[in-house]
C-alpha cells in the first residue's frame, strides 16, 4: 500500500483586469502556502486575467514565450521549491486564445501543459450567456503528469461535467485529479461541490480544485469554494467566497484503500447501447 504523504494547497483569487496585479496577488498567496508547508500549490483558472471584453483580452494576452505572468509564476515555483500548478492562463495561440494550464516543477521548468477541452457555451436561466468558443480554442488531449507523489490529472473548470475525461486519466494512473475553475455563482451554488465529490468517488482519487471568487472588475461573479476532496468523497478543506489559501494533507494510502473497497476501475466494461422501442414511437406519431 502506498505510504506517500504531502501537503496540497489551493490559492483562491479574485483576479482583476490588471495582469501584473493578479500576478503579484498569486505570488503572495503561493509564498504564504509554501511557508505553511505546502509541497504542491494550485492556482485557479485564468489566473492572469478575468476579462469579458474580447477585444481587450486579445490586445493584452501574450504568447507563451513572452508571457510575463507565466514567467513570474515560474520564478515563484523555483524560489519556493514547490510544484506549482497554474490552473490556467490566457495565452495567445494562432487565431484564438488558449485557456492553458501548466504544471511547474520546483526548478521553474514547465513539466506539463493542458489546454481546456470542453468550452463553456451556454445560456443560463438568469440571462447570462457564455460563448467561450468565440474567443478560445479547445484542447484535444488530456494530460497526466508525473510528480514525486504519483501521476496527477489536469483539467479545467467546465471539464468537470464530463466524467469520461477523469475516468480516462484515472485509468492512465492518476491518483490525484484537478479542475481549477472560474465557476459562475449560479452554477457553482447548484453543482460545484457535488461534481467535485463525484469525480473523486467514482475514480478513487483525490480531487483538488482552486477557484476564482466574488465580484470581478469585468462584472463577472464567481462562486469560489476552492476544494480538496479525498477518494472517499470527504471534503478535507473548502474555502468560502473570499480570496485566500486552503490546505490539506494528502495521504495516498487512501487511494489504494478506496479502490480496494470499490474497484470500479477494474470493473469498467465497454458498453453497447441497444436502442429499443423505435417501432412503438413511430406508431405513436
Amino acid at each position: 500500500m502506498t505510504t506517500i504523504r504531502f501537503k496540497a494547497a489551493c490559492v483562491q483569487m479574485r483576479a482583476t483586469r490588471d495582469q501584473q496585479r493578479n500576478c503579484n496577488d498569486a505570488v503572495a498567496m503561493i509564498r504564504e502556502a509554501a511557508a505553511a508547508g505546502a509541497d504542491y500549490v494550485q492556482t485557479p483558472e485564468i489566473t492572469n486575467l478575468v476579462e469579458r471584453d474580447t477585444a481587450r483580452l486579445r490586445a493584452i494576452v501574450e504568447t507563451e514565450e513572452n508571457h510575463g505572468v507565466l514567467a513570474g509564476l515560474r520564478e515563484a515555483a523555483r524560489t519556493e521549491r514547490i510544484w506549482l500548478h497554474i490552473g490556467s492562463l490566457s495565452v495567445k495561440a494562432d487565431e484564438k486564445i488558449a485557456n492553458r494550464g501548466y504544471m511547474i516543477a520546483p526548478d521553474g521548468e514547465i513539466a506539463a501543459r493542458y489546454d481546456k477541452i470542453h468550452l463553456f457555451d451556454v445560456d443560463l436561466p438568469n440571462g447570462e450567456k457564455w460563448r467561450e468558443s468565440a474567443t478560445f480554442s479547445g484542447g484535444e488531449s488530456a494530460s497526466v503528469v508525473e510528480t514525486p507523489w504519483g501521476p496527477f490529472g489536469m483539467t479545467i473548470c467546465y471539464d468537470v461535467r464530463f466524467p469520461y475525461l477523469y475516468r480516462a486519466e484515472a485509468e492512465a494512473g492518476a491518483v490525484l485529479l484537478t479542475a481549477p475553475a472560474c465557476f459562475t455563482r449560479q452554477t457553482g451554488e447548484a453543482h460545484w461541490q457535488v461534481l467535485q465529490r463525484a469525480r473523486a468517488i467514482e475514480n478513487g482519487c483525490f480531487m483538488v480544485s482552486a477557484a476564482q471568487a466574488g465580484q470581478h472588475e469585468d462584472g463577472r461573479v464567481t462562486y469560489g469554494h476552492s476544494i480538496i476532496v479525498d477518494p472517499w468523497g470527504r471534503v478535507l478543506a473548502e474555502a468560502g467566497d473570499e480570496p485566500g489559501v486552503i490546505m490539506a494533507e494528502i495521504d495516498l494510502a487512501l487511494v489504494d484503500d478506496a479502490r480496494a473497497r470499490i474497484p470500479t476501475l477494474r470493473h469498467t466494461r465497454p458498453v453497447v447501447v441497444a436502442r429499443l422501442g423505435e417501432s412503438l414511437r413511430e406508431a405513436a406519431e
